[in-house]
């Protein structure tokens, strides 16, 4: 039966290299596709937009514990690790219906004034001579510098925090382990210190908020959705790495952007279906056998989907391997947020700390170009540079 269907090694250094190209010849063979490596699937991977869309909201294909490479954590902690993410039905509705609020265009767009001089402090302390690695100085430490101002992190603890995020995008296994404990107190303490001095923060807002029913968030859920925003926030360091390379090698796109700096929403919106990093979406179980895409799925069978087969499938894009900047919006949308239930709550969020990001880097940086070609990190999961190297 497999035999029927194209297989993707993601020990294939070509995959590495290309997974546009590689993922993308198997979408115009077969809307599902195998894909496996030692230790890793197999898996089944839907491959056409529309296909994946409709595999992302079906209820039949769930995330649950599985779905995730969880690290080895003290027992005390591991309440925590079990997030809305990994929920579903009415468990997940619940904790969605809470957060959510806290997470809206509005909110994103009120938060905005607070990311800049984030953004800002981060150039200044750019080193002022020679090449300059724009992952480790800014792509990497802007996110968890946003999400400490975010839930109201004291300053003094916002270095270490640094190191938390930098250790949760980069490692795995130990190191990564090691670092939840930290996170974890450090997420207990700002709750309890919000419960008697609210402030201008997401946590004191969540803390006041109650829902019509008289729910609201345990002190237990409010450190989870920290430990969360922690993993999931991480997503802005590769957006921004990967948009600025792209946007350092495509001159003729970059020029229209600083002729137009208007553009930037929309351009963020195509950068992120041109060069976002998810490549794989976190996997989903089978709840029951069941068929999709024409191809009889197992109860059990992990299903999976490429975001960088959809977002160059012609089905639902034109000229889809050409990147424009002024693209016209409309559907369909990219899925770099991921789509149905589990759409991504922080997504304007991201959107916004990106557009800060890039806007303020070019206005300031208009000579910015690369040092050296940018070098990849082998992850078949995540489209990634290992270095961003520029110079100012």
């Amino acid at each position: 039966m497999t035999s029927d269907v194209p297989h993707i090694d993601l020990t294939d250094p070509d995959v590495h290299r290309d997974p546009f190209t590689a993922y993308g010849r198997a979408r115009e063979i077969s809307p599902i596709a195998r894909v496996g490596a030692p230790g890793f699937g197999p898996m089944w991977v839907v491959t056409r937009h529309a296909d994946i869309k409709t595999m992302l909201g079906d209820p039949r294909f769930e995330i649950r514990s599985d779905s995730f490479m969880r690290p080895d954590v003290p027992e005390d902690y591991r309440p925590h690790m079990r997030t809305m993410s990994e929920m579903n039905g009415a468990e997940h509705l619940r904790l969605r219906r809470l957060a959510a609020p806290a997470f809206t265009a509005r909110r994103a767009a009120d938060f905005a004034p607070r990311v800049a001089p984030i953004v800002e402090a981060l150039l200044d302390d750019l080193p002022g001579h020679g090449p300059v690695d724009l992952m480790a100085h800014f792509a990497r430490p802007l996110p968890m510098d946003v999400i400490c101002e975010l839930v109201g992190i004291p300053v003094p603890d916002r270095l270490r925090w640094r190191e938390y995020g930098a250790t949760v995008v980069t490692s795995a296994g130990p190191a990564f382990a090691a670092a939840i404990p930290a996170i974890i107190d450090g997420a207990k303490a700002a709750v309890a210190r919000r419960r008697t001095e609210p402030a201008d923060d997401l946590i004191s807002d969540l803390i006041e908020a109650q829902a019509e029913d008289g729910d609201r968030l345990s002190d237990t859920e409010l450190v989870t959705l920290i430990w969360h925003l922690v993993m999931a926030g991480q997503t802005p360091t590769n957006l921004i790495a990967n948009a600025v390379e792209t946007l350092l090698t495509h001159p003729e796109q970059l020029a229209a952007l600083r002729a137009d700096p208007g553009l930037m929403p929309g351009a963020v919106e195509e950068l992120i279906r041109w060069c976002g990093p998810t490549l794989l979406t976190i996997p989903r179980y089978a709840r029951e056998d069941a068929e999709l895409c024409g191809t009889p799925i197992a109860k059990g069978d992990a299903v999976t989907a490429s975001i960088a087969a959809a977002h160059r499938d012609p089905r639902a894009y034109a000229d889809p391997d050409r990147l424009d900047l002024t693209r016209p919006a409309g559907q369909p949308g990219h899925l770099g947020f991921a789509h149905g239930p589990h759409f991504c709550v922080g997504a304007a969020l991201a959107r916004v700390q990106t557009e800060v990001a890039l806007t303020t880097l070019l206005r300031r940086h208009p000579g910015l170009a690369l040092a050296e070609p940018a070098p990849r990190a082998p992850d078949p999961g995540t489209w990634r540079l290992a270095a961003l190297t520029v110079t100012l």
